[in-house]
């Protein structure tokens, strides 16, 4: 086959699974992931069921696929806060934000549970662990944070405080929250008599 016309069938391909994995995500919003299904998904894709069967085995690996691009969306999210301007301090906590807003808009449930299980997302908290630990030396380098405690350690600390905005109803308290967690990175948090 000519390679336009490849081009063109690859193009479509991923035209139609994006258009699934959207419609997946609107489903998802409105009802939950238990909620989703195969009818579902190929009435308001607009594609019949025998299609969607093409692309996806069953609704759990539509949700698969739907989950992974989360993440790697999220992933996205968090390095361009990352990468924005300014200081350690400054871009650590645009990307302490950017995971508790993330982790408060988390569908929980058994079904969920089961998603994060994949290694798309060990792959990822690898990846936010280690941004947010050189961000943390950073800051420590620079005499903004504090250097009693392994970066590695206070990353995790981070990460584990800001899985409670899950549980926040304001945007409000998620910030309130940030500020509590950044707190206790700053050099006066430290204990003087503090034990190995």
């Amino acid at each position: 086959m000519p390679k336009l016309w490849n081009e063109t069938i690859d193009a479509h391909r991923h035209a139609v699974r994006e258009a699934i994995l959207d419609t997946t995500t609107e489903l998802v919003e409105a009802g939950g992931l238990r909620s989703v299904t195969m009818s579902q998904i190929a009435e308001k894709t607009g594609i019949g069921r025998a299609t969607l069967y093409k692309y996806f085995s069953d609704v759990e690996a539509v949700l698969l696929a739907w989950h992974e691009r989360q993440v790697a969306g999220h992933l996205h999210q968090l390095t361009q806060a990352a990468d924005q301007p300014g200081t350690a301090v400054v871009r650590l906590q645009a990307v302490l934000e950017a995971y508790a807003a993330i982790a408060r808009r988390s569908h929980g449930g058994e079904l969920a549970a089961l998603l994060h299980q994949g290694q798309h997302v060990s792959h990822a908290e690898r990846h936010l662990a280690d941004m947010v630990q050189a961000l943390i030396s950073a800051g420590a380098d620079s005499g903004d944070l504090r250097d009693d405690v392994p970066p590695a350690e206070l990353a995790q600390y981070c990460l584990h405080a800001l899985t409670a905005a899950a549980g926040l109803s304001s945007k409000a308290a998620v910030r309130r929250l940030v500020e509590v967690t950044l707190d206790g990175l700053r050099p006066d948090a430290g204990i003087s008599s503090a034990r190995p």
